[in-house]
């Protein structure tokens, strides 16, 4: 019994650790974040529609979808359903949503 208990705990600990990484990788400092909500108020784009694409930050979006770049920023965005989306140009994935 103790030892599935020890096991249980260290794979709990290794998931969790594993998350840690996975959100390290995607990091947007408060400036960044000021840089793209002031950038995207000044250069506002119409809004598409992506059927089957739910706006969650991880959600990849099909390459479809034209990116805009953000000045000094390395991610990019779209307005998708009325709702800026910040998007890794890399992998495509949702870093952020604003609402």
């Amino acid at each position: 019994m103790k030892m599935h208990l020890t096991s249980a705990a260290a794979a709990a600990l290794l998931l969790a650790g594993v998350g840690a990484v996975a959100a390290q990788d995607v990091v947007i400092t408060s400036e960044q974040d000021i840089v793209v909500q002031e950038y995207v108020k000044k250069q506002p784009l119409a809004s598409v529609k992506i059927p089957g694409v739910e706006l969650n930050v991880g959600t990849a979006l099909p390459d479809t979808v034209e990116l805009h770049e953000v000045p000094d920023v390395k991610y990019r965005y779209v307005v998708i359903d009325n709702r800026t989306v910040l998007v890794d140009p890399g992998t495509r994935k949702i870093v952020k949503v604003y609402d």
